[in-house]
């Protein structure tokens, strides 16, 4: 994409979130708000930030697009940071079966979930995992969302993991918005390595990972930390050895049982930790204190019907907290960020300044990108969102409904 130039003038908000880095506990209520404010990005990046009436002459920039923000709220773009948008196939039936009263993890024991998912991946073509990762990112691009984490893991050998990784990377050389790939072979154990944990470990280890590495295909990595799926120590062996490659970790951890994953993502540093809705308070403690990001994930609550992640909880904890939707065919069939904002706030008790932090400058953080995106600073990457409302507060407000008016990307207006 060409690097843009535009002025957005007039905003009712202009809501910074600025920084550089992941905010914890109380400085997430804190989003540097701007009235009556302007952005100017030049060659895709922005180059000022402040007061309509302490810009520079609109005179001195002939060559920029002017958007007139009066009576609206301009935002940083979103980071969805908990991803797995590329998957053949989906599990409808399955839904069916857990409004019944199946679980998710005896769907799963019984050869469904993840492991149907994988056959449908395997079976699908470049070409077809491509056109429908396309559809969803200009979904989520409607949205808002101008950076989105993508994770494989529904391949689960290394022909299947290479195609849907080689998938991100090819939509992410052409589509706006900007994709994060995260390697995530360790998802569960396919059917010809039952029993054998280890060995699949091994052979993702071994085989898979270095691969993915020399052609660049991801940037972290992660695996399912839970019980009967993959344990503390394997799933530990298994990090270690992605970060002496030189991916950045990323795990799921304490979803269905607290097992411990948060400890050890703190443990290694990692990134974030992703899911916690059965995180124990000394794992909470272990994330404030290690700058760990806890990216929570309310819409697989919500569409599993199970107790929401502490939210509220964490960030009293001075924990910086992440939200992304977890879009998956399983247990997260959506990308809707306005279900996503009012679920944390209602029931998650996020007030609607720490579910923006989350949203934006956190979310950049839980996929290494705080540098460069997820607040409106001088310096980062031209990426913003205008609502048709004056207030960031409606986007929890307007409950289910999608105020995003206009996506800048790069200093381009994408969506409008």
């Amino acid at each position: 994409m060409k690097q843009g130039n535009i002025i957005i003038k007039n905003a009712a908000q202009l809501v910074t979130c600025s920084g550089f880095s992941a905010k914890k506990g109380k400085e997430m209520s804190d989003l540097s708000v701007i009235e009556n404010g302007t952005v100017i990005i030049t060659g895709g990046i922005i180059t000022y930030v402040g007061k309509d009436a302490n810009c520079p002459p609109l005179s001195d920039f002939p060559d920029h697009e002017v958007v007139d923000a009066t009576g609206k709220a301009v935002l940083p773009g979103f980071v969805d940071s908990h991803t797995h948008f590329v998957f053949g196939g989906y599990r409808e039936e399955e839904f069916s079966w857990r409004m019944r009263g199946d679980s998710y993890m005896s769907i799963m024991e019984r050869g469904g979930g993840i492991h149907n998912t994988m056959t449908a991946t395997r079976n699908a073509s470049f070409d077809e995992l491509k056109d429908s990762g396309r559809k969803r990112l200009n979904s989520m691009l409607a949205m808002g969302v101008t950076t989105v984490e993508g994770k494989s893991g529904y391949g689960m050998n290394k022909a299947a993991e290479l195609k849907q990784l080689e998938v991100m990377k090819s939509l992410n050389e052409e589509h706006a918005v900007d994709i994060v790939s995260t390697f995530m072979g360790a998802h569960a154990t396919p059917a010809e390595y039952k029993g054998r944990e280890n060995d699949f470990l091994d052979y993702m280890i071994e085989e898979v990972m270095p691969e993915v590495k020399a052609k660049d295909l991801a940037e972290c990595c992660d695996i399912f930390c839970e019980k009967n799926v993959f344990d503390i120590e394997q799933s530990r062996r298994y990090l270690i050895a992605a970060r002496n490659l030189g991916f950045k970790l990323k795990i799921h951890a304490d979803e269905i049982v607290t097992l411990g994953g948060a400890e050890l993502a703190a443990e290694l540093k990692a990134l974030s930790a992703d899911h916690l809705l059965q995180a124990s308070d000394n794992g909470i403690g272990d994330l404030a204190e290690s700058g760990v990001v806890a990216t929570l994930l309310p819409c697989t609550a919500f569409s599993l019907k199970e107790h929401y992640a502490r939210g509220r909880y964490m960030i009293d904890s001075a924990c910086a907290v992440a939200l992304a939707t977890d879009l998956n065919p399983g247990s997260s069939f959506t990308n809707s960020i306005p279900l996503l904002f009012a679920l944390a706030c209602i029931y998650m008790q996020l007030s609607p300044e720490e579910a923006v932090t989350a949203l934006t400058i956190n979310g950049a953080a839980a996929v290494g990108r705080a540098d460069k995106t997820g607040s409106i600073d001088v310096g980062k990457q031209g990426d913003l969102v205008i609502l048709e409302y004056p207030s960031y507060k409606f986007l929890p407000y307007h409950i289910g409904m999608n105020i995003v008016e206009k996506v800048i990307k790069k200093g381009n207006v994408v969506v409008s």
